[in-house]
């Protein structure tokens, strides 16, 4: 196992030099020279909130969510009364501004660095998940209650204890139907690599965790993102590293339920490099099962290591999966793609990258389906004001689309919209 890394001053652990905190470029580096830049004459951006780094938050890192009136949450791995972070929430007003207030800061005791977005369930509590703090220090998973009142009661649903559970969760939960949550811790497990983990709640109000695989590198180490349902009930998800392959580049994975409550995990691809290497984000499924996803390394030699690529993975007949590289970024535009993707209804394809664009700091791009394949247009460059985004883009129900940067000029991260 590799040592610790860490992105610049946020603290998140970090393997082999590469994806978003690789080649020495910390995401906090900025070029006070550069402003705002937009990509796309078509379409307007701005910031929309400024974080400050005092108790409002600092350095948002994973993607945001809407609630049904158009109120946004999210979460920063730093800042808040005692510097662990906050869950937040952003309250668009008529003006076309936004108000954003504090649902929680953390202390600790109760998680530290929320790495990760954030799921609703059906009654409107918030769910997350912390990738420090807790009983061992080695983070939680947390609900917020709204009250009446208009503050939120948060708690810890379950506290890590660093060693066959898992440690480190750095992304978010998702939800089956009968109310379980299931995620993935980024270390931890039976010899280190990190673990898929159910957690299900009981009658009287506790909730019990279980680890459905524990990584043995061979078959995938680290994962850092979330999960995804079939229609059948498998999960689908990606680790850093492992797999097997010469530079241990990471995998596409799947976990199939058995009769008698245990999980099988088969790897769907192992990236080798030219195909792709790191993969930081999670994947989207399209209407007829294809898996979507992005690599923060591999792809165009350009960038050293790799700038990076976007692939689809195809299901054969037999079982077996077919990859393919849609796009490699070549620096210029864009580079690191930290964050995965989103589906427009006409079958674009939006995301962001951590570096790379005219600028350096990053952009949001859109992948174009032709009968050539597929065309690449950036949407908008960062450069200074904003910069080094972490987090995927979300539409709202005008086709707005949303996102946060990790850092910035003189400010520690912002929330920016881009209008069609």
């Amino acid at each position: 196992m590799q040592e610790n890394k860490y992105l610049g001053i946020l603290g998140i652990p970090r393997r082999g030099g590469l994806g978003y905190g690789r080649r020495g470029a910390a995401p906090i580096i900025v070029v006070a020279a550069l402003t705002w830049a937009s990509g796309a004459a078509a379409s307007t951006d701005k910031p929309i909130h400024v974080f400050t780094g005092t108790a409002a938050g600092a350095y948002p890192t994973r993607n945001m969510i809407f609630d049904a009136a158009g109120n946004l949450y999210g979460t920063t791995f730093k800042g808040g009364a005692d510097d662990y972070g906050v869950v937040f929430k952003l309250k668009p007003n008529r003006n076309g501004t936004w108000t954003e207030s504090v649902l929680h800061s953390f202390a600790g005791a109760d998680g530290a660095n929320p790495a990760a977005g954030l799921v609703f369930d059906a009654a409107g509590d918030l769910y997350g998940t912390t990738a420090f703090g807790g009983a061992d220090g080695v983070g939680t998973i947390f609900e917020l209650k709204p009250n009446p009142n208009g503050t939120w009661a948060e708690s810890v649903l379950y506290s890590f204890t660093g060693g066959a559970d898992g440690r480190e969760p750095s992304a978010g939960l998702i939800f089956d139907a009968a109310g379980n949550l299931y995620g993935t811790t980024l270390e931890g497990g039976t010899i280190g690599y990190g673990v898929v983990f159910k957690l299900a709640p009981n009658a009287d109000g506790t909730w019990t965790e279980s680890v459905l695989h524990s990584f043995t590198d061979a078959d995938g180490g680290f994962p850092q993102a979330g999960l995804i349902f079939d229609t059948a009930g498998n999960l689908y998800g990606t680790t850093l590293e492992g797999g097997g392959l010469a530079g241990s580049y990471g995998v596409v994975f799947k976990l199939a339920p058995n009769p008698d409550g245990t999980w099988t995990e088969s790897v769907l691809h192992s990236f080798g490099g030219p195909d792709g290497g790191q993969v930081d984000a999670g994947l989207i499924f399209d209407a007829v099962g294809n898996v979507y996803g992005t690599t923060s390394d591999g792809g165009s030699t350009v960038c050293p290591g790799g700038c990076g690529v976007v692939f689809k993975l195809a299901p054969n007949r037999g079982g077996t999966w077919t990859e393919s590289v849609l796009h490699s970024f070549i620096g210029t535009d864009g580079e690191g793609p930290a964050a995965g993707l989103i589906f427009d209804a006409a079958g674009n394809l939006y995301g962001t990258t951590n570096l790379g664009g005219p600028h350096g700091d990053g952009v949001v791009f859109k992948l174009m389906p032709t009968l050539r394949g597929w065309t690449e247009r950036v949407i908008l460059s960062f450069g200074g004001l904003g910069s080094n985004p972490l987090a995927s883009v979300i539409f709202d129900s005008a086709g707005n689309l949303y996102g946060t940067t990790s850092s910035g000029r003189n400010n520690n991260g912002l929330v920016f919209e881009i209008t069609p």
